[in-house]
Parts: structure tokens; C-alpha cells; sequence
């Protein structure tokens, strides 16, 4: 074990292994997570209507394996390898020759990155364990976001509880900032949301963002609170103005707040102090 800890590079390849074996994963969840939800939700409307919930297959995190999302063909463990698989194959099945999203291999390889990144800003410590798995769900949320418009309470929920029991010995902040941040963090969208909607008559964003944000203020504090959301609104103006220069965004489509908070949440782990230092420093 110390070896390995005095060997840099055998180090950054096993957390980046690591990465990649935990991103073949997170690609089953946003797959598969919002599909669940939309079982359990049209068995309890059925129940509430008094009818009998159809019968549907197994349908879990584990279960049924893998298959191609073309011919349906059930996967090998050959076909799973992280990355490799879909390199060796050339991002096609293996039996019906159809092409297999870059997606796979792309989340694969950020997990893989942000697991770098997060042993290059805290080391070998309790922190980097909370960093990776801060990251990956946020790496999670972001794309279930995009495909549903959706930031499920399975994920933003337990990550609050996390970011409050984690700070408990004030590994990242104290813990009288964690629970303030929880706080305050849902408690400034919700006000937004109500002040919106009171204005416009629209609804500009949806529960989930408050309790992702929440999630993010029990994490680095109530301080982080103004930094994260500055930083999201930036890069989700910058979206929103880019995905309607290419004529992407239209009317019809909503753009979800969801991804610019991860993005911020992300920032602000692996760089928090630097950007507390340039924002205040900006801001006198």
C-alpha cells in the first residue's frame, strides 16, 4: 500500500480504472432509473383508481442484463468492458452490426476523469471518497436531467443526507454551514420558483433544482451557495444562447437548470477555495 502510494502513475490508473468500471454503471442508472420511476408511477395511479397494476417484466438496477438496444441480443461480459468493448467493437453490436451511442464510452471516460481530477485536488483521503461520489452523482443527475427533465429524489435526497453526515466532523466545512447551506439552498429557489411563477403565471424551474442545490449547500456550506448558482447561471445563459444561435431551442423545448448546478457544484469541489478568493476580490 505505501509502494503504491509513492508510485503517482500506478495510482492515477487505479482510480481512473476505477472510473471507468464506476461509469459502465452510472450508464445503467440514467438508463434505467427514470424508467423505474415511470413503472412505480403508473402502478400507484393505477392503484389510486382503483384498478389492477398491469403485470410488467423485472425490471431494476441489476436486472434484466444488458441487451442491445437494437436487436435486443443479451450482452457477454466481452461486450461490457469498459471502453475497451466499444473500441475493440467499433462502437457497433456485436451481433447486429447497428452503431452503440458514443454516450457509453463518453460517461465512461468523464466518470474516469472527474475520479482524476478528484485524487489530483484532495490526495489519498476521507475527502477524495466523498469527492468521487459527490462527482459521479452529479455526473448522473446532469444527464437524466437532460433526457427527462427530471432530478429524482432517489438521487438528490440521499446526496443531501450525505453532504450532512459527511460534515459532521467538518470534513469539508462545518457542520452549523452544511445545515445552513441545506437550508438556505432550497429555501432561495423556492423563492424564485414562487416569485416566477407569481409574475408569469409559468413555473421557471422545478422542485428537483431545490433539492439539488440544497444538496450542494450541506456539502461546501452556505458560502457556496452564491458562487454555484452564479457560475450556473453563466454556463446555462451561455447554453441557452448557443443551443438557439445553432437553432436548437425553440419555444417548444425547455432548457433544465439541473446541469448548470452540477456544473457549478462540480467547480466549486475541485476548485471552491480559488473561486471563494476571486469572487470576493471581484466583489469589493
Amino acid at each position: 500500500m505505501v509502494h503504491m502510494l509513492d508510485n503517482p502513475v500506478l495510482l492515477y490508473s487505479l482510480v481512473s480504472l476505477l472510473g471507468l468500471l464506476v461509469g459502465s454503471f452510472l450508464n445503467v442508472v440514467i438508463h434505467r432509473l427514470p424508467l423505474m420511476l415511470e413503472r412505480q408511477w403508473r402502478r400507484e395511479c393505477a392503484e389510486l383508481g382503483g384498478e389492477t397494476p398491469q403485470d410488467e417484466p423485472a425490471l431494476n438496477l441489476c436486472r434484466p442484463r444488458s441487451r442491445c438496444p437494437h436487436c435486443r441480443h443479451q450482452l457477454g461480459a466481452l461486450d461490457n468492458i469498459p471502453l475497451l468493448s466499444w473500441l475493440w467493437l467499433q462502437g457497433r453490436c456485436r451481433y447486429c452490426r447497428e452503431p452503440i451511442s458514443r454516450r457509453y464510452p463518453l460517461v465512461e471516460l468523464a466518470s474516469a476523469g472527474l475520479a482524476a481530477l478528484a485524487l489530483w485536488r484532495f490526495g489519498v483521503s476521507p475527502a477524495l471518497a466523498g469527492a468521487l461520489v459527490l462527482g459521479w452523482t452529479l455526473l448522473c443527475l446532469t444527464l437524466i436531467d437532460l433526457d427527462h427533465l427530471l432530478l429524482p429524489d432517489h438521487l438528490t435526497l440521499p446526496l443531501l443526507w450525505l453532504g450532512l453526515l459527511v460534515n459532521l466532523n467538518g470534513l469539508f466545512v462545518p457542520l452549523d454551514d452544511a445545515v445552513l447551506g441545506a437550508v438556505f439552498g432550497y429555501g432561495v429557489l423556492w423563492s424564485l420558483y414562487w416569485l416566477f411563477l407569481l409574475a408569469t403565471g409559468k413555473e421557471g424551474m422545478g422542485y428537483g433544482d431545490f433539492k439539488l442545490l440544497a444538496a450542494l449547500g450541506a456539502w461546501f456550506g452556505w458560502q457556496s451557495l452564491l458562487p454555484i448558482l452564479l457560475l450556473a447561471s453563466f454556463t446555462g445563459a451561455l447554453a441557452g444562447l448557443a443551443l438557439m444561435a445553432s437553432r436548437k431551442l425553440g419555444q417548444d423545448r425547455v432548457l433544465p437548470f439541473g446541469p448548470a448546478l452540477a456544473l457549478g457544484g462540480a467547480l466549486y469541489l475541485l476548485w471552491g477555495p480559488g473561486m471563494m478568493k476571486l469572487y470576493w476580490s471581484l466583489a469589493l
